[in-house]
């Protein structure tokens, strides 16, 4: 009706848009057929300000009879807009598969990047668009494209948080060896944004636990920096390398000393140890079936619930200042692990707290060797002069560990007996390699 009351066809908006644009973007076919059809206005057919043909506008809204009317009128496209994009990039981007189905069949080349360096399998992936992904990938896409920042589809799935398309991207055979020169890998940047069941994923695939980042910071300095416990405990059971420094010369336990993570910190210590004693084992002597699962995490079970106890008076009630450390020292602590535990600081009494931390852990070793802890901790006492502490030829712990405590007849030297009783309610032992 505007037409034939002499409108202008040619008239454009400020986006540089004509009544063919419009339809097109809109699936408005009816208008498209009187535009070029009946009125036989194919100069209608231009590009925008954008660079954006109305090819390249239905493609993008995904409307497939329209790209079909247009196919079957020569408008067909495969120019680049302002951005670089191709209409295979748009439909790609926006998730319209079954268009992405027709102009595969017209597209020669389909990993032109754009402006931006991504080709649309990228931004099929980047849109979370796995049925785009996946025709583009049997098409011949090229799985281990990258753009301009040196992203790629594996990272854009972990940042984003796309499980699905991780799992795509790992069933068919994408590289995920890492780039040192990332300023964050794809593990890194699912740490980042907290999507740990991307990280679980990463790691059941063997993914590499110790790759750095542009910081030299490997997935445990994040898991420490960020206080998550779960991912700290995953990263030390899988084995990671714990004398990874990173640009400031951090090692983990460096950042979660400094960081006041006491709790992290104290677990880095306990893995620390006892993958040294691991090596230090004959591989005759390595014994792979552990009673309990093997765990870095702070003790709350009741099994040793006294004899935490027992190490809590010993810390807050018996040591003097130091001597927590000389304790350390005879125990193997290395100079860092003990600088790490004091970087706690509160009052003039944190060295209570500080021998405490250094107990529990000293305890995690002890029982992951199946040593008896109670007869150890008499005759290490005794070894080092406290015999006041360890009992005066008493059985063990008699002063040091509880205020009231008396002890039935024990060969000390025996490794499976060594009973402690209280002389109020409860007690607490070791028989056989278990607390009593």
């Amino acid at each position: 009706m505007l037409i034939k009351a002499g409108a202008s066809q040619k008239s454009t908006n400020q986006d540089g848009m004509n009544v063919l644009h419009f339809a097109a973007q809109n699936d408005k076919n009816d208008i498209v057929d009187y535009l070029l059809k009946d009125l036989q206005l194919k100069d209608l057919n231009i590009t925008d300000e954008k660079g954006r043909e109305p090819f390249h506008l239905a493609a993008e809204s995904g409307h497939i009879n329209m790209i079909n009317n247009l196919l079957s009128m020569g408008l067909f496209t495969s120019k680049e807009d302002k951005e670089g994009n191709t209409a295979l990039h748009l439909a790609a981007a926006n998730g319209h598969d079954t268009v992405m189905g027709v102009l595969l069949e017209h597209f020669q080349e389909k990993d032109n990047p754009n402006k931006r360096g991504a080709t649309p399998f990228y931004l099929a992936v980047e849109g979370g668009h796995e049925a785009c992904a996946d025709l583009l990938l049997q098409d011949g896409s090229d799985i281990n494209t990258m753009n301009l920042e040196g992203y790629t589809a594996l990272h854009v799935s972990a940042e984003k948080g796309y499980l699905s398309l991780v799992n795509f991207l790992l069933k068919n055979n994408f590289d995920f060896t890492p780039n040192p020169n990332d300023k964050n890998t794809p593990i890194h940047l699912a740490i980042i944004n907290n999507h740990m069941d991307i990280v679980d994923v990463f790691m059941e695939a063997g993914y590499e636990i110790n790759a750095i980042n542009v910081r030299r910071q490997t997935p445990l300095h994040l898991a420490t920096e960020l206080k998550n416990t779960n991912l700290v405990e995953k990263l030390l059971k899988a084995g990671c390398d714990l004398r990874i420094a990173d640009k400031q010369g951090k090692t983990a336990l460096d950042t979660a000393a400094r960081s006041n993570h006491t709790l992290i910190a104290d677990m880095i210590i306990k893995a620390e140890r006892y993958y040294m004693w691991i090596e230090s084992l004959e591989e005759d002597d390595h014994q792979e079936d552990q009673e309990e699962p093997l765990t870095f995490k702070q003790d709350h079970s009741s099994k040793t619930s006294q004899i935490r106890s027992a190490l809590w008076n010993l810390a807050y009630q018996q040591l003097k200042p130091d001597e927590w450390k000389k304790l350390a020292q005879f125990w193997n602590f290395s100079e860092q692990q003990v600088k790490a535990i004091e970087m706690q600081w509160t009052d003039k009494f944190s060295y209570k707290e500080h021998g405490h931390r250094m107990l529990l852990i000293w305890l995690h070793g002890i029982l992951l060797k199946k040593q008896n802890p109670i007869k150890s901790l008499y005759e290490d006492l005794v070894v080092l002069g406290h015999h006041q502490m360890a009992g005066n030829d008493k059985c063990a712990l008699s002063y040091c560990c509880l205020s009231s405590v008396q002890c039935s007849s024990a060969d000390l030297g025996d490794l499976h007996t060594v009973r402690i009783t209280r002389s109020f309610s409860g007690g607490f032992g070791w028989e056989n390699g278990s607390i009593v």
